[in-house]
């Protein structure tokens, strides 16, 4: 028994310094996306996302097409605004600024991720008390390397928001205090919407899962 809890604790401790995601009591997972049909996803066509690239399945991959300067498209179903995980992998096919600008909501509230805005490498959310991602606490940066897929995951509580890509934590903020909005262009992409800003991305595996509320 003694061994055994002893196994127990070391592995935690591994799991924390190799950075793993910290596991949640959660439902399982809800795949948003077949690889063989858009289904519920559907092309945004308004404010920036007017000259929009194409949008199709390709390869088993939701592929957003280079715009002028963005392409979205949005997932018309239902999905959970608080307490939820999202995970993703996405790959910048071609262009240099951001492949996956995930728009997402926070009970009736809502922020998007952004994963190599602002010229290719700008990490984090926007926006908290008006500022994007590039000017706020979230702000980090990262170098992503065209055709290579990034796992992305994102998790959403009453008490934080939290994102990772690959086994790197990107965001870990607070919510107390702190007033979220989005620009008005991506508030035509919710509930949950994917842009890409003069790039051309590649999106697979997208899935969500409700998580049980925070106790602490």
């Amino acid at each position: 028994m003694f061994l055994q809890r002893m196994t127990l604790v070391a592995a935690a401790a591994l799991a924390a310094l190799s950075g793993a995601v910290r596991p949640a009591a959660a439902a399982e997972w809800k795949s948003l996306f077949d690889g063989k049909k858009l289904g519920k996803w559907q092309m945004v066509e308004k404010f920036d996302f007017i000259h929009h690239g194409k949008v199709e399945v390709k390869d088993g991959n939701l592929v957003l097409h280079k715009g002028g300067p963005g392409t979205a498209a949005r997932y018309t179903g239902e999905l959970p605004k608080i307490d939820y995980e999202i995970e993703l992998e996405g790959k910048r096919v071609e262009g240099s600024d951001f492949f996956c600008g995930m728009t997402f909501q926070v009970e009736e509230g809502a922020l998007t991720l952004i994963c190599g805005g602002w010229g290719g490498s700008v990490t984090g959310v926007s926006c908290i008390h008006g500022e994007p991602a590039v000017e706020n606490e979230t702000a980090g940066y990262m170098d992503f390397e065209n055709g290579r897929w990034y796992k992305i995951r994102l998790r959403v509580t009453r008490k934080r928001i939290e994102a990772w890509i690959d086994r790197k934590q990107i965001v870990d903020l607070p919510t107390a205090d702190r007033k979220f909005t989005i620009w008005f262009e991506p508030e035509t992409a919710l509930p949950l919407g994917i842009a890409t800003w003069e790039t051309t991305g590649a999106i697979r595996n997208i899935r969500v899962r409700s998580i049980e509320p925070e106790s602490k």
